[in-house]
This record gives structure tokens, sequence and C-alpha cells, in this order.
């Protein structure tokens, strides 16, 4: 896993510079006191006002360098805070891009986005911090004491004795405090995934009349994070009090005693100033520290986060192996050439006794299923819900990797394709339909990107969608809303189909990707799709458009119950003849079974 030194790595040259300026602040801050001293010792005492007057000029002079070191690391601290944060942003996402759709599947969309956002925001105050005050409060207490210690031995002595005490005590705040921030940031998960359900559902939750049940559960989640929040903020800012009461007790004693060693003649009245202005200073020094443990509790608890993350290995990466399935899939340079120069338009496919079980999950959602169909043919699953359709088609294009087993596309075991080359042969439209924001041209080129317009409306007219685009405000410019909002199931169902077809794809998975549509427009784009050659595999629930498959496929529970054209499982298989009859009655699936 990346370290977090290895994202500060790029700006190393500026991060060293604004390390040296806020040394020269913290230098600048430190030489204050003793000047004090000496105006007070030298100066005031002595009546000597060209004293005052050269040491007061050589404070202002270094002031005036200290505020500006200070603008100036300021300034490069926030740059390169930010560029971290925009860079391990871009990491994350491109770590979630590249990854294995099982990887992938482990977390949820809000915490993601959690961790994309608050968790990384939290990374980046850490460094700015670490640039801007992280070095210079204990700097502040280190110099300080030495330099107290230094001027008045006898009368610093109890900041020796106070100053390990404190530090020993923030430790063990800072510990118990990693585990209460990890549990804040976990509490903002679930809020944020309360509030992505909601608003994603909005028009759901309207319809079944929700609302109130709605803004409860949102409320309850975020009365958890304010509670959480509040107990670990409590717990961390109750040691800025304690630790103010305690230094604040000794600057009273320092001045204390100080009083009477200038009486006995043992001290000088500036140092005993300049030792309290260190103690103050040492004081305000474990204020910071305090703020500083508690942003460091929270960037560790974040770091943590983003570092699961971080640790998910890219699609085809050895160490992608998860407990359910061996991940090893060596994308072979012969099998790239091979893959690549393989004739056709179509693709044979065969599953060779399959398993597949979900991580996490006891039972498998697919078990030793097996079967071919020739290049060019159109296969139909059909099954009930939970049979293990959708999972069986998930398989191809690798979004999963079954526990044994093999698919081979033409013969080639699908673990030996490399994954852009396997990609760019099929056309997958999955059963939850997905639109982007934008226009609809915009969405069909998420198919093909350099497709021009000639090769849009192909697809378009072939997924009987063309008409209706053309009855669009704008047509092919019309904006669509969040996930195509405005339009209808079957519509966003056709645009799904037409940006699979625009890729020409070699083998078509269609996951019940067609139930929106009556049959009519299903007959005609069935029949568009013919046309293309290529080998599709359709999940339907419809008998009509399974029985125009050249071969059938039944599952139940995970298991191929039955397999065959239409007129050999009206003969063969009860469940099969049981559907036909749902769908059609007993009289007309008997006529069914006459007349073929």
């Amino acid at each position: 896993m990346r370290t977090l030194r290895s994202f500060v790595h790029p700006y190393r040259k500026p991060a060293f510079l604004a390390i040296l300026l806020m040394l020269t602040e913290l230098a600048v801050e430190l030489w204050h006191p003793l000047l004090m001293s000496r105006i007070i010792n030298r100066g005031v005492m002595n009546r000597d006002m060209t004293e005052v007057l050269r040491y007061g000029g050589l404070m202002l002079a270094i002031s005036l360098v200290g505020f500006a070191a200070g603008i100036i690391n300021s300034f490069y601290a926030s740059r390169i805070s930010q560029g971290v944060g925009a860079d391990l942003r871009g990491t994350l996402f491109e770590r979630l891009e590249k990854a294995a759709f099982a990887d992938f599947s482990r977390f949820p969309a809000s915490t993601l986005i959690t961790r994309i956002t608050s968790d990384v925001t939290q990374i980046q105050n850490i460094v700015f911090m670490g640039l801007r005050v992280m070095l210079r409060a204990p700097l502040m207490m280190l110099g300080g004491l030495a330099l107290a210690l230094t001027l008045q031995f006898r009368v610093s002595f109890a900041l020796i004795l106070v100053t390990p005490l404190l530090v020993a005590a923030m430790v063990t705040v800072i510990r118990k405090g990693f585990g209460l921030f990890r549990s804040v940031q976990e509490k903002l998960d679930g809020t944020n995934a309360v509030m992505r359900e909601s608003l994603t559902g909005m028009r759901w939750i309207r319809a079944l009349v929700r609302s109130r049940h709605e803004v409860d559960r949102f409320t309850d989640t975020s009365g958890e994070l304010m509670n959480r929040t509040v107990s670990a903020s409590r717990w961390m800012e109750l040691t800025i009090p304690v630790l103010l009461f305690v230094m604040n007790v000794c600057v009273i004693f320092i001045l204390w005693f100080g009083s009477r060693e200038v009486s006995a003649s043992r001290a000088n009245v500036g140092d005993i100033v300049a030792v309290v202005n260190y103690a103050t200073r040492i004081t305000g020094a474990f204020g910071m520290l305090s703020w500083i443990l508690s942003s460091v509790s929270r960037a560790r608890a974040s770091w943590g986060r983003i570092g699961e993350v971080l640790e998910i290995p890219e699609e085809g990466h050895p160490a992608g192996r998860s407990e359910s399935a061996d991940l090893i899939l060596s994308e072979k340079p012969d099998g790239r050439s091979e893959w690549a120069q393989a004739a056709g338009r179509s693709l044979s496919v065969a599953f060779d006794r399959v398993t597949f079980t979900y991580p996490g999950m006891a039972e498998p959602a697919l078990t030793d299923v097996s079967f071919s169909i020739e290049a060019g043919s159109t296969l139909a699953i059909l099954g009930a819900t939970g049979s293990g359709k959708t999972t069986l088609m998930q398989l191809i294009p690798r979004l999963y990797r079954p526990v044994s087993g093999r698919i081979m596309l033409n013969g080639q075991d699908i673990a030996g394709i490399p994954s852009e080359q396997l990609l760019a042969s099929i056309g997958y439209v999955p059963q939850e339909v997905q639109l982007f924001s934008g226009t609809v041209r915009e969405n069909l080129q998420w198919g093909k990107e350099s497709a021009k317009a000639e090769e849009l409306v192909e697809a378009a007219q072939d997924a009987q969608l063309h008409e209706t685009i053309l009855r669009l405000s704008d047509q092919y410019e019309t904006m669509l809303g969040q996930n195509g909002v405005n339009l209808s199931g079957g519509q966003k169902q056709r645009l799904s189909i037409a940006r699979a077809l625009i890729r020409k794809p070699r083998l078509l998975l269609l996951d019940d990707s067609t139930s929106a549509l009556d049959l009519k427009t299903e007959a005609k784009l069935l029949r568009a799709i013919a046309r293309y050659g290529c080998t599709t595999l359709l999940i339907t629930q419809k008998i009509s458009t399974a029985m125009e498959a050249d071969r059938i496929l039944i599952l139940e529970d995970g298991r191929l119950l039955a397999e065959g054209n239409h007129e050999e499982l009206l003969a063969s298989s009860p469940l099969y003849r049981k559907i036909v009859e749902s769908q059609f009655g007993r009289k007309e699936a008997t006529l069914h079974e006459r007349h073929e």
C-alpha cells in the first residue's frame, strides 16, 4: 500500500521550503523574549533610551521577517495540501475504476463517497498542519524550555517537572481518540447511505407516502452521528482546559518564585519576564498541540479507511484473490495476439463445470453449470428470481470470477484474454439500466466514443429508438436528467441496448433488457439484432421471446435444470411446460406442443 509520504514526495521541494519558512518564523518567536529581556535589563532598568530603541528596532525588523515567512509558508502549505488531496482523490478514483467488480462490491457507494471526500479532506488538513504548525508546537515547547532554563534554571525548574507529564497525558488521549474518530467516520458513512438512498429513490418515497419515515430515519442516523462526534470531541477537548489550568498554575508559581529571586538579587527583572513569556508560549503550544493531536486522531482514522481502498488490487493483478475464487488472470502476450487475430463476427460460448459463490456467502450462486452454444446463435435463459441467471451472465465479461470450472469464448479460456480486448468484444446490457448525465448522443457514445452521427442513428434505429429521439425537444442533443429520469422505462432500456449495439459486439448479453417493451417492439428489436450476426445471450421471462431462440436454458437454484429448444423442452421439462402454461394457458400450451 502506498504511504502518505509517497503522495507528498512530488512536492518535496516546496515542502522543504515551507518547513524552512516555518523554522524561520519559530526562531523569530523564540528570539522575542530574549530581546525583551535585554530591553528591560539594559534599557528600562538603566533608563537608557538608546538601548530601548536599539533592541526595539531589532525586534521590529525580525518581526517583519517572521511575518513574511509565515505568509509565504501558509501559501506553500495550502498549495501542497490541496495538491496532495487532489492526487489522493485521483488515485482512489482510478483504483476503484480498475478494481475487480467483486472487490469493488465489498464497499457500499456511500462509504466510498465518504472516503474520497471527507477522509481525504482530513488528510489534506493534516498535511497543511504538518507544514504550518505541527512541528512548530513541539519545537516551541522544547526551544522555549531550553531558553528559559538557560536564562534562569531555578525559576524555570517547574517547567521541567510539568511539561513531560502533560505530554504523556496527551499521548494517552490521542490513542483513545483514534478509535473514537474512526467510529465517527463510520457513522458518517451511515448518514451518507441514508441520504443517498432517499435522494435517488425520491419518486418511490413520494409514491408510497414514505416521506415521514425517511425524515425520521435520517434524523435518527444524523442524531447518532452528532452524539458520536460530541463524544469524541468531548474526550479530546477536555484536555485543553486541564492543560491550560496546569500551565497557568505553573506561570503563577514562576511569578511568585521569580519575585523572591529578584528581591534576593539572584535574578534580573528582564530574565523573569522572559521566563514568564516562554512559559506563556509553552502554554499556547500545549493548546495548539492538543488541537494537532485531535486532528492527527481524525487523520489516522481516515488514512486507515483510505488504505483499505488503496489495497484493492487492480483487475488481473496477481494480488487479486478473493476468498471464493482464484483471481490470478495472466494476460499473456500470446493470448492477446491470438484473441486479437481471431476471425469471425461472433463468438462461441462454453461453460465447463462452472461453480461460483459470492464473497461472504456460504451457498454457491451457481453449481457445476455446463453448456455450449455455437457462434452466431441465440441462447435464452429462463428461471425464477434468484436462480442464478444474472450471475451466469456477469461471469462472462469477468465482473466476477468462478470458484471452479472454465468459461471459454471461441475455445479460449477468458482468464487468459486481456480485459480490454474481452470487454471490447462484448455488448452488455445489465438488468438495471444506468444512464449518465448528458445528452442522448453522449450516452450513446459511451458504447463507442468515436462513433459518427450515422452510427448513432443506425444503432438507435435498430434499437427501435430513433423515432422516439426525433420527438424529443433537441433530438440527439436533448439533455437527460439523472439516470434518464425524463425517459420511460422502455425508452431507457432501448437506449441502453443501442449503446451496446453501437460497439458492433461479437457477443451480446441482454439481462432481461426487454422486459419493459411490448411484444411488437421487442420482435422488431430482436430481428434487428439478428442482422448483426453476433452471438446473443438473453435473459427473459417471456416464452414468446424464448421460443425464437436457438437454445433455451432453464436454471433453478443455481443449477442447470434443462437445456434444449422450445419443442424439446415442451416434451422433456415439466418446469418449462408449467411456465408455458402460466403464460399461454393449458389449452394453448397443448396446441403449441401439437403444432410443433
